[in-house]
């Protein structure tokens, strides 16, 4: 019942959508853009975050300790959350539903609602950036990319990353409150 619900609100928002995600996902025609996008997007996968979770204590000592295990504790609830909200909202991905769009780099599952890399990119820039002020010129522009990365690919609706930036940002919120 909810898959089909939810089905049907997709559709209309995705029709919304597709001029959008259509020119955004033009830009990967161009070799330079479409690399760009998929090393921020592979980065986005994990790889710099984890990074930065361990190098935090090497940046800032013993008091970046809680910072990371925070970090690390709300990356793994985010997972479990969003890959539960993709298994009940069902929405295809944009290169799924719309023979224009072109899928720049292999998503990591198969539905597209939220960003799952959008929702950790914006709760681990929140939860560092809070804690860490000086990190905010390196992070937010990171984020931002890594939001961008899943429209131009043309793996989610911008819907899907502005559902995962507001889900990202109330797991920040939560995460913060237990720092």
């Amino acid at each position: 019942m909810l898959a089909s619900r939810s089905a049907r609100l997709f559709g209309r928002v995705d029709a919304a959508e597709e001029a959008l995600c259509l020119r955004l996902n033009r830009s990967c025609r161009n070799a330079a853009v479409r690399d760009l996008f998929r090393i921020v997007s592979r980065l986005g996968d994990g790889v710099f975050w984890y990074v930065l979770m361990l190098l935090l204590p090497v940046l800032f000592g013993e008091r970046a300790l809680r910072p990371a295990i925070v970090m690390a504790a709300t990356g793994a609830f985010g997972v479990a959350l969003y890959k539960v909200l993709k298994h009940r909202l069902v929405r295809e991905r944009p290169f799924v539903t719309f023979a224009g769009i072109r899928a720049a780099s292999v998503p990591l599952d198969r539905y597209s609602f939220p960003s799952g890399h959008t929702l950790h990119a914006v709760s681990f820039t929140v939860i560092a950036t809070v804690q860490f002020p000086v990190l905010a010129w390196l992070l937010v522009p990171f984020a931002a990319l890594v939001a961008a990365s899943r429209v131009v690919l043309g793996l989610h609706y911008p819907t899907d990353v502005l559902a995962g930036a507001l889900i990202g940002a109330g797991l920040a919120a939560g995460a913060l409150a237990l720092i």
